[in-house]
């Protein structure tokens, strides 16, 4: 467990704020999912939040409820889209915790919809490996 995202440990959703390029931080509630001590969620290509991580990793997550409101408190991060071999790894944690909506719901609607899916990873914001 890297201890600067401790505090989203045992989070099976997060706040995640993700910035515009003027700075406003604007906050959406994704599912979250381990794989020893890496931590992913996904999104969809075409989403706003997918827009925003395109310009500015940087983010800030914390535990929340289902509905996005904050449990616990916030800790930097950043978020690293992944490819490949890793993407497919988040993919496999993802479904493994939440087996009915990132398993089965979100990939189908994803399939439906012709949004290709992102799978990002999180890693301390001081962490310079990609």
């Amino acid at each position: 467990m890297t201890h600067e995202l401790a505090a989203i440990e045992d989070a099976a959703t997060i706040r995640l704020i993700t910035y515009k390029r003027d700075g406003t931080g604007i906050a959406t509630p994704v599912s979250l999912a381990w794989d020893g001590d890496r931590a992913f969620f996904r999104s969809y290509d075409k989403a706003w939040k997918t827009k925003r991580l395109r310009n500015n990793p940087q983010v800030e997550c914390a535990a929340a409820t289902l509905s996005g409101t904050p449990t616990g408190p916030s800790v930097p991060a950043r978020a690293v889209l992944l490819e490949g071999p890793q993407a497919r790894t988040a993919a496999r944690a993802l479904a493994r915790r939440h087996r009915l909506l990132q398993g089965i719901l979100v990939p189908l609607a994803h399939r439906l919809r012709g949004y290709q899916t992102m799978h990002y990873e999180l890693r301390p914001s001081g962490s310079c490996s990609e």
